[in-house]
C-alpha cells in the first residue's frame, strides 16, 4: 500500500478513536470547562478561551509524542 494511504488511514481510525474517547470521556472530565478557562460574558457578547483545558490537552499530546519516540529508538 502507498505509504500516504496507509497514513490516512491510520489519521482516520485515531481520529474516530478520539471522537469515541471524546463522548464517553466527556461525561466524567468536562474538559472545556475546568476551573482556569476564562469566560467573559456581557449582555450581547461571550468570549471563552479554554486555557486550561489547552494546557492539559498539550502535556498529554508531548507525553505520547515522547512515548512513540522513546520506543520507536
Amino acid at each position: 500500500m502507498n505509504p500516504i494511504a496507509k497514513l490516512l488511514v491510520t489519521a482516520g481510525i485515531v481520529l474516530i478513536i478520539a471522537g469515541v474517547l471524546w463522548q464517553i470521556g466527556g461525561r466524567f472530565l468536562q474538559l472545556g470547562r475546568l476551573p482556569g478557562d476564562i469566560v467573559v460574558e456581557k449582555e450581547n457578547f461571550k468570549f471563552y478561551f479554554p486555557l486550561m483545558t489547552s494546557i492539559i490537552i498539550s502535556v498529554v499530546l508531548s507525553l505520547v509524542f515522547y512515548l512513540l519516540r522513546f520506543f520507536k529508538s
